[in-house]
C-alpha cells in the first residue's frame, strides 16, 4: 500500500536535500510499526493522509517532523478552513526557515546532491580494490531472494550483488513479457525484502566472474545467506561457494538442516543413503588393496571384502586416441597413464594394511554400455569418504595433484560429504602445481630381457620391492623401484598348491588349500614394501628367490602355516633348517596342506591311507625317494616302507 503525505511537497531525486530527506524517513520508519489516517482520496484512487510513529495517532507525526527539519515544504494552497493540524505545519515551516534548517540554508544546498555512479567500467578491478573488506551499504531493491541492488557508501556506487554460494528460485520472464515465478520464488523474495530492503548493512565484495559481482551481506541480526539456506529458500551453488569468505561449511550445514527437515524447496528430498542402515553408512575397515588412485579393497570386521570408491574425485586418465596410440602394446592403466602409479603409491604408503574410517556418501547405480554410446559399463559402486587419523584421503590426493574434483549438475546430490574441502584443495593447487616426473616402466617378461637383468639382481643381494599382484600363494608380480621395472617372482624352497587355471587340454582343477594359500599371501604382502633376494630364474623368465616382509620370510611363513611344503631344492639354502623345522611343527599339528601329496592322486591316497602317513612326503624323504626311484627305475618298481611296518608298491613303466 502507498500513502502520500498530505499538504506537503517532498523533494524529488537529484534535488538538494532530496537524499537527506529520504534518509531521514528511512532511518525513522524502516522496520518500525506505524499508524496512518486517510484524509483525502482522489477520483483516480490516490490516497493522501497522515502517518504516525507507533500504534495510534498519539505518536510522532512524520509530516511535521519532515517540515520541522526543513526537508519538506507545506502546500499552502491546499489548506482549507481552520484546520489546526495544517496550521501547525505552516508554523513549523516558518520556524525551519527562520532557523535555516535543511533546504532553507544559505546557498541552496547544492553540495548535498549525491553523485550516483550507475556504471563501473572495470568491475573486477573495483572488487579487487575493496580487498574483501566490509563496505557500508543500503539495500535499494530486491530482485529475488539471492540478488539485490545495493548503494555502496560513501561513494554512492549503485551495484547489483549476487549472494555468494547460493541460489534462490527466480522469476522467469515469458515471451509476452510477463513473469512466472518458480516454486517458492515469491516467498524467498519476501523473506529477503522483509529483512534487508532499505536496511543499513555491510557487504563483502568477494569476486567478479563474468561481470557478476558476488558478495556476502552482513546484517546485525545475522547472515542472510545462511538464513535462506536454513529455511529452505535456497540451495548451495558450487561455482560461487569457492569464494565465500565466511566458511563454506556453514552453508552446507544450513542446507543439510533444511534437507533433513524437508522444508520448502526440499519438501520432496530423499537422501542418497536413506535406505542404508547406520552400520553400513559408517564403519571401520582394514585396507587390503589399493586398486588404483580412487578405489580400495577393505576387509570388514565380518571378514567380508568390499571395494570402496573415493567420492567426487577422478584419478589421472588419458584420452582415447593416446590410449590407442600403440595398438601392439598391451595397455596397463597403472603404468601407462601418467601419474597413475604415483597416485596409487601415494595412497598405498598411507593406508595399506591400516584401519580407516569409511563414510558412505552415495551408491552409484550400475551402467550398461550401449552400441551407440562410448560410455563403458560399470558395476554398482559404493562411493565414500575415507579418512585415517583425521586426514581425508581424497582431499590429500587432490592437494598433491594426483586427482581432480568431479563437477556435478546443480541438482545432483550424489557427491562427497566433504565436497567443498575438495574444491578448496584443488583451487589452492592451481597456484602451486607441483607434480613429480613420470616414471618409465618396463616389464621384464621376455626371457632374453630377464636373463640380461638377472646378474644385477643377484649381485644386489636384498633389493626393495613392492608387491603389485598375487597370482597364487607362491607366485607374485613385483615392482622394483630402484630399477623401475616389473618382474614375476616365484618363492624359492617351497611347493605351494596350485590354483585352477586354463590349460590347452581344458581347465586344471585347483589343488586343495590353493585358495587359502593365496589369501594368506595376499593379506600378508599385497601392495606392501618388501625385500627380495633373487637366486635364479626359470625357463619362462620368472625370477626365483626369497621374499621378506618386516623380518618375516614368506616361504617360511607359508610352511609354518601348513600352506606349502618344503621343496628339495631348499637343501642348499641357508633357510633350509628353518623351513624343515616349520614343516615338522605343522606336521605334528596335522594341519592343512602337509597331509596332501601331489605325487599320488586323491584316490590313491584314500586307498593307501593306512600305509602312507603324512610325514612320509616330507622334504628329506621326498629327496631320498626321488634318488631311489632313479636307481631302481630299471627294475620298474619302487617300495616305500612305513615305520609302522606297512608298505606301498608303486609300479613305473620303463
Amino acid at each position: 500500500m502507498e500513502i502520500e503525505l498530505w499538504v506537503i511537497d517532498y523533494l524529488v531525486p537529484l534535488m538538494p536535500y532530496a537524499f537527506q530527506a529520504r534518509e531521514f524517513l528511512r532511518k525513522m520508519l524502516i522496520g518500525k510499526e506505524v499508524c496512518f489516517t486517510v484524509e483525502v482520496k482522489t477520483a483516480l484512487g490516490r490516497e493522501y493522509g497522515m502517518v504516525y510513529l507507533g500504534r495510534d495517532t498519539t505518536g510522532e507525526n512524520i509530516a511535521e517532523s519532515l517540515v520541522n527539519e526543513g526537508l519538506a515544504t507545506v502546500r499552502r494552497e491546499g489548506i482549507r478552513g481552520n484546520n489546526p493540524d495544517q496550521a501547525r505545519l505552516c508554523d513549523l515551516e516558518d520556524q525551519a526557515k527562520a532557523s535555516k534548517k535543511g533546504m532553507w540554508t544559505e546557498g541552496g544546498g547544492t553540495n548535498t546532491v549525491r553523485d550516483l555512479k550507475y556504471i563501473i567500467e572495470n568491475p573486477r578491478n573495483f572488487v579487487d580494490s575493496m580487498h574483501q573488506k566490509p563496505v557500508n551499504a543500503v539495500i535499494e531493491h530486491v530482485r529475488d531472494g539471492s540478488v539485490v541492488r545495493a548503494l555502496l557508501l560513501p561513494d554512492y556506487y549503485l551495484v547489483t550483488v549476487m549472494l555468494s554460494g547460493v541460489k534462490c528460485p527466480t522469476f522467469k520472464r515469458e515471451a509476452d513479457g510477463t513473469e512466472s515465478p518458480e516454486p517458492f520464488a515469491a516467498e524467498a523474495k519476501f523473506f529477503t525484502e522483509s529483512r534487508l530492503l532499505q536496511r543499513d548493512v555491510q557487504i563483502i565484495l568477494e569476486s567478479c566472474p563474468n561481470q557478476v559481482i558476488l558478495g556476502t551481506i552482513l546484517h546485525p541480526n545475522g547472515n542472510i545467506t545462511e538464513l535462506l539456506l536454513k529455511e529452505g529458500f535456497a540451495r548451495c551453488v558450487d561455482w560461487s561457494m569457492a569464494v565465500y569468505t565466511q566458511g563454506a561449511e556453514k552453508l552446507r550445514a544450513g542446507e543439510k538442516s533444511a534437507k533433513e527437515r524437508k522444508v520448502r524447496i526440499w519438501k520432496d528430498y530423499v537422501a542418497p543413503t536413506a535406505n542404508m542402515d547406520q552400520k553400513d553408512r559408517q564403519f571401520v575397515a582394514k585396507v587390503m588393496q589399493v586398486v588404483n588412485a580412487d578405489a580400495v579393497v577393505v576387509k570388514l570386521n565380518s571378514g567380508e571384502y568390499k571395494t570402496i570408491h573415493l567420492s567426487s574425485i577422478r584419478p589421472p586418465r588419458i584420452e582415447g586416441e593416446e590410449k590407442n596410440k600403440d595398438k601392439d602394446k598391451r595397455f596397463r592403466p597403472i603404468y601407462d597413464i601418467p601419474y597413475m602409479f604415483e597416485a596409487r603409491e601415494f595412497m598405498r604408503k598411507k593406508i595399506i594394511g591400516k584401519k580407516v574410517n569409511v563414510t558412505v556418501d552415495y551408491i552409484r547405480a550400475a551402467t550398461s554400455a550401449s552400441e551407440t554410446s562410448t560410455i563403458p559399463a560399470f558395476a554398482e559402486r559404493t562411493c565414500a569418504t575415507v579418512t585415517i587419523g583425521g586426514i581425508n584421503i581424497a582431499e590429500a590426493l587432490v592437494s598433491k595433484g594426483f586427482a581432480t574434483v568431479i563437477r556435478y549438475r546443480q541438482d545432483d546430490d550424489q557427491r562427497s560429504s566433504h565436497y567443498d574441502e575438495l574444491l578448496a584443495a584443488e583451487f589452492l593447487l592451481l597456484t602451486s602445481l607441483s607434480l613429480s616426473l613420470v616414471l618409465a616402466f618396463f616389464l621384464l617378461q621376455e626371457t632374453q630381457k630377464a636373463k640380461q637383468f638377472l646378474p644385477f639382481l643377484q649381485r644386489a643381494g636384498r633389493s626393495e620391492a613392492v608387491v603389485e599382484y598375487v597370482f597364487s600363494g607362491s607366485r607374485l608380480k613385483l615392482y622394483m623401484p630402484k630399477e623401475t621395472c616389473l618382474i614375476t617372482f616365484l618363492l624359492a624352497g617351497i611347493e605351494c598348491p596350485r590354483g585352477s587355471r586354463n590349460m590347452p587340454g581344458g581347465m586344471q582343477v585347483a589343488e586343495p588349500f590353493s585358495d587359502e594359500a593365496m589369501a594368506f599371501t595376499k593379506e600378508l604382502v599385497l601392495q606392501r614394501e618388501v625385500e627380495v633376494e633373487v637366486e635364479s630364474m626359470d625357463k619362462a623368465g620368472n625370477f626365483i628367490g626369497w621374499l621378506h616382509i618386516e623380518g618375516v620370510n614368506l616361504s617360511v611363513a607359508l610352511v609354518e602355516n601348513a600352506l606349502s611344503k618344503v621343496h628339495f631344492t631348499a637343501e642348499r639354502s641357508s633357510y633350509y633348517k628353518t623351513l624343515v623345522s616349520g614343516e615338522e611343527a605343522s606336521r605334528l599339528r596335522k594341519d592343512k596342506f602337509i597331509g596332501y601329496s601331489p605325487l599320488v592322486s586323491t584316490s590313491t591316497q584314500n586307498n593307501f591311507s593306512g600305509c602312507v602317513p603324512s610325514y612320509v612326503f616330507s622334504s628329506k624323504v621326498l629327496g631320498l625317494a626321488l634318488r631311489v626311484l632313479f636307481f631302481v627305475s630299471v627294475l620298474g618298481l619302487a617300495i616305500f616302507v612305513s615305520p609302522k611296518g606297512g608298505f606301498c608298491l608303486l609300479v613305473f613303466w620303463v
